[in-house]
């Protein structure tokens, strides 16, 4: 058996930092509902007529992708600081690993999601009728914002620019600077989906060095200028959802990055354990 020293101290600041570390993990389990609740909402207006099998991933692709993450952060959790070391092989080794796995793919059904919906924000085709106001009391939608809709009405369509489209497959119509909003706002959501991939690829790479044993610290300052970038990334993204009004994916995003800080300590506190192991009684 053996007596490790801690990266961050027996006192005070190590009860704070799993207490903010929870903390963030609950907060983030429960933004699985506030996605599902707002993706709910836009269900009623862009597969209004029943939905295929096929286009689940596509209405509910930001509920899979946080779902995903969550179970996939819990697992980061249990091997970078809950479970002892020694505790890590076996069933409990693959089971780990076997979980972690079925996340990746959801992660990557995610993103084609996020993809589709980036598509489909360009398959416009130009409204047919001269006036947008003669559709009112039809099954027709206004899209106001990505994944936001209201029932077309007379005073929204009043409103409408010269240029007004309608997205192909769907009874939404929207004009042109919407659309240009929606546009960039789809773009934000695949690369940070894409980005977040990579960041995980990274870390996975780190949590089986660690297990190794190989975990160097070239290894450590290599993925750490790489993480930077990645994270720089992340950065932006949640900056531009902030600028843009869009609250919930913003305050997302930022509990995501804290989420991941937490577990970017794990792993130094990890490695820094395993440096220091000293035989009990020494």
């Amino acid at each position: 058996m053996v007596q490790s020293s801690s990266y961050f101290g027996n006192t005070a600041r190590f009860r704070l930092f799993k207490f903010a570390k929870y903390l963030v993990y609950v907060l983030l389990s429960f933004n699985i509902y506030l996605f599902l609740q707002e993706e709910l909402l836009a269900l009623s207006f862009t597969f209004a007529d029943g939905i295929e099998p096929g286009q689940i991933i596509q209405a509910f692709s930001a509920t899979i992708d946080t779902a995903a993450w969550v179970i996939l952060l819990l697992m980061f959790e249990l091997e970078t600081a809950a479970l002892d070391d020694r505790k890590i092989h076996g069933l409990v080794k693959w089971g780990l690993h076997g979980l972690r796995g079925i996340c990746y793919i959801a992660l990557l059904y995610a993103f084609t999601g996020y993809y589709q919906e980036l598509v489909a924000l360009y398959q416009l085709v130009p409204l047919s009728v001269p006036d947008a106001c003669s559709l009112v009391g039809g099954d027709y939608s206004l899209l106001v914002d990505l994944d936001e809709y209201v029932s077309l009405d007379a005073a929204n369509c009043a409103a409408l620019g010269e240029q007004v489209y309608t997205v192909a497959g769907f009874d939404i119509l929207a004009d042109g600077e919407t659309l240009r909003s929606a546009q960039i706002l789809a773009w934000v959501d695949v690369i940070n989906a894409a980005d977040w991939i990579l960041v995980v690829v990274v870390l996975e790479v780190e949590v089986r060095l660690q297990l190794r044993g190989d975990l160097s610290e070239q290894v450590m300052g290599a993925t750490k200028l790489i993480k930077l970038i990645l994270y720089a990334v992340l950065f932006l993204c949640a900056g531009y959802w902030g600028y843009a009004g869009d609250f919930l994916d913003f305050w997302d995003a930022s509990l995501w990055l804290f989420a991941f800080i937490f577990i970017e300590l794990n792993v130094f506190e990890w490695q820094y354990e395993t440096d220091h192991e000293v035989p009990v009684g020494a």
